[in-house]
């Protein structure tokens, strides 16, 4: 599981100019099952994103195609999760950490 914060940069000011593009890799990344969750960094800092269990090379590469983070909207800081205890209806975080060990030991 990743926690990934997309922290306002030097180009916020552009953040209208690629708001809708940003959107569209957002519904792309819930659409193909990466995102779980998405919101607003409070007050207006940013974003940040719960994403399931990839491989960490496809992680960033799905961050880096964000066009906030192409254009320097934001910055993109992730981090990697490993979780041991949840909520029933998170059990799937779990599982997917056990699978994704499976493939990739060590």
């Amino acid at each position: 599981m990743f926690v990934t914060f997309l922290k306002f940069a030097e180009n916020r000011a552009a953040a209208p100019a690629f708001m809708a593009a940003h959107n569209a890799w957002i519904a792309q990344g819930f659409e193909e099952g990466a995102f779980l969750c998405v919101g607003s960094l409070q007050p207006a800092a940013g974003g940040a994103i719960l994403a399931r269990a990839e491989s960490r090379a496809d992680h960033d590469a799905r961050i880096a195609a964000d066009p906030f983070v192409s254009e320097r909207i934001v910055t993109a800081e992730t981090w990697e999760v490993d979780p041991k205890r949840t909520v029933p209806a998170l059990d799937f975080l779990k599982e997917a950490a056990v699978a994704a060990e499976t493939q990739n030991p060590g």
